[in-house]
């Protein structure tokens, strides 16, 4: 299967590469196809079906246990050659790398994602995606993949940015949210129907963890 590619020059890659360096973080409502957006909502719903989910731990190595009063999605990485709306995807997030690293100069080498399926009344309690013995997450990228949602839903991607400012972010299919790992604390609020989308991290190469 073949990744779907965009040019890195592509106006939206750009606007996003220009929010990250004038504020850390970006938002675009429309960021895929709509028949890609679906695809995708579509495998995930197939391997939660088919129980390939799993419970999503927190911690690293040894410590690493499964902690609902923290986190409660399931979660399954992907990996090239599964499915063609992944690789298309993956293909996508490829070119973004391309444009971040032409003009941010992060030295960006790979990117991982993973399916993540929240429940009704699941959440994640604040956190920071980059961890404190692993330096390599650089930037964080989240692509909702919800069709037809509502705000009385719930489910929203709360950011804690400078000055004190929350921005709360719909789980609205398509629309993909982009920050710097280890700037902005983040939460995901409980929803009362199932959330879906994809959460994955553009790394470097860093130290190895402790």
């Amino acid at each position: 299967m073949r990744g779907m590619r965009i040019s890195s020059d592509h106006p939206l890659l750009l606007r996003i590469v220009d929010d990250l360096a004038s504020h850390g973080w970006s938002q675009q409502n429309i960021f895929l196809p709509e028949t890609l957006t679906r695809a995708l909502a579509a495998e995930c719903r197939k391997r939660e079906t088919e129980g390939d989910l799993a419970p999503a731990a927190v911690g690293r190595g040894a410590t690493q246990e499964v902690r609902e009063g923290i986190r409660g999605d399931h979660i399954q990485w992907i990996e090239p050659g599964e499915s063609e709306a992944c690789d298309q995807y993956l293909g996508v997030m490829d070119s973004l790398r391309e444009a971040m690293n032409r003009s941010l100069f992060l030295g960006l080498e790979d990117f991982e994602c993973h399916f993540a399926f929240y429940p009704p009344g699941a959440f994640y309690r604040q956190h920071l995606d980059r961890f404190r013995d692993d330096d390599r997450r650089m930037v964080s990228a989240v692509l909702y993949l919800n069709e037809a949602w509502l705000p009385e839903n719930g489910g929203q991607l709360r950011m804690s940015l400078k000055g004190g400012v929350e921005h709360d972010v719909q789980p609205t299919g398509g629309c993909l949210v982009v920050f710097l790992s280890g700037d902005i604390p983040h939460e995901v609020l409980p929803a009362t129907r199932d959330r879906l989308s994809l959460t994955g991290w553009f790394r470097r190469r860093g130290n190895e963890p402790f």
